[in-house]
């Protein structure tokens, strides 16, 4: 078997060492599949130095044992991989408006860095929306809105765009969904204005599947908010390969934990921009 170097961050092409404020990985923790801790252990200690961020998916943190997490946790710290929260806020909103400082407090006890709004689950005002965003950044906490590119028809204006932070009076949910980029970006830039530090684009609709992607909402993302302030989820490592393909290794993604090496290897040049080549066959981890 031929030997290979590994990579080195120190190369032009690639990204620098850890904190990272671009190519970053986020790898998503357990979901669709039991993540056992020793299985994350092994992840960290042989590949900790290319995953940037480990996020609880689906609310699956609300099923753990609250040591549990500060375990899981305390050994991404080690490995200088922050914790975000995931998509779990909206299923506060019918505890009353203090439930969610309380959830802020407690996600910060247990070791969470950041705090992951999915707007649309949220189903709130834009005014209510910033205010969250700017209660997790009092709170000490990165916040990270995620944004799909569908809307219930009734969240947009029906008169063009309107002044930052105006009041708009209520209306009806229609339950008519459409797609509007730009008005996801407008949504995007205030909670940026706000204090949001990075931006995470739902794969539905955008990127789920390399064969469907929708080059020109990705281009209109990154021309208007920018690479560093844009995380892209993929569920395809096909998809990951396109991202690479066309923005380069600077791009943030969001993968599955079995994706990781994959995704290293495309981001790289001394595995080989033929990736297949280093790793064989389909590589998984498990």
């Amino acid at each position: 078997m031929s030997a290979y170097l590994w990579k080195s961050f120190c190369e032009d092409e690639d990204r620098p060492e850890k904190p990272r404020s671009y190519g970053v990985t986020e790898m998503r923790g357990p979901n669709y599949s039991i993540l056992s801790q020793n299985v994350l252990q092994d992840i960290l200690e042989s590949m900790g130095q290319v995953v940037d961020g480990l996020k609880f998916s689906g609310g699956s943190q609300s099923l753990m044992p609250k040591q549990f997490i500060k375990e899981i946790t305390d050994m991404a710290h080690r490995h200088d991989v922050y914790v975000s929260t995931g998509d779990w806020a909206e299923h506060l909103l019918h505890k009353g408006p203090s439930a969610f400082k309380q959830y802020l407090e407690e996600c910060k006890n247990l070791g969470f860095d950041t705090i992951e709004l999915n707007v649309g689950s949220l189903k709130v005002p834009e005014d209510t929306l910033l205010r969250f965003v700017r209660m997790i950044k009092s709170g000490g906490l990165k916040a990270k809105p995620q944004f799909a590119l569908k809307f219930d028809k009734s969240d947009i204006p029906s008169i063009g765009d309107r002044a930052f932070g105006a009041y708009i009076v209520p209306v009806p949910q229609t339950f008519e969904i459409v797609e509007d980029v730009e008005f996801l970006i407008r949504r995007a830039e205030r909670c940026l204005k706000a204090g949001a530090d990075m931006i995470m684009i739902d794969a539905d609709d955008v990127c789920k599947h390399a064969d469907s992607m929708r080059a020109d909402i990705v281009a209109k993302i990154i021309g208007r908010l920018g690479l560093e302030r844009t995380m892209f989820e993929v569920s395809d490592p096909k998809a990951s390969e396109w991202f690479i393909k066309c923005y380069g290794p600077r791009v943030n993604l969001f993968v599955d934990h079995s994706q990781v090496m994959d995704l290293e290897c495309l981001r790289g040049r001394s595995l080989g921009k033929n990736h297949t080549s280093v790793l064989g066959p389909p590589y998984f981890l498990f």
